[in-house]
């Protein structure tokens, strides 16, 4: 029976301009203003994120899912909703 992949994501360090993002050796910048769901979060909302495959990276707390291209290349996947006032 094959093992089970297991992919963790981390986030290192949060700043009032987004906050870095650990996955695997690969560590990315998710900006606030490219990012508007995650500027009102909690630390603890931030911080709780899943990473159940490869490209797909998810925050319970905040049912927020994201592609981890979208993060890499922000400029090929235009915003199509809004943060909540």
């Amino acid at each position: 029976m094959p093992g089970t992949i297991t992919l963790v994501a981390e986030v290192t360090n949060i700043s009032k301009n987004g906050f870095w993002l650990l996955l695997g050796d690969e560590e990315l910048l998710v900006p606030f203003d490219q990012f508007p769901w995650f500027k009102q979060a909690t630390v603890a909302q931030i911080t709780e994120v899943t990473w159940p495959t490869p490209d797909h990276l998810y925050w319970p707390h905040l049912d927020i899912d994201l592609s981890v291209d979208s993060i890499r290349r922000p400029q090929d996947f235009p915003l199509l909703a809004r943060a909540q006032p």
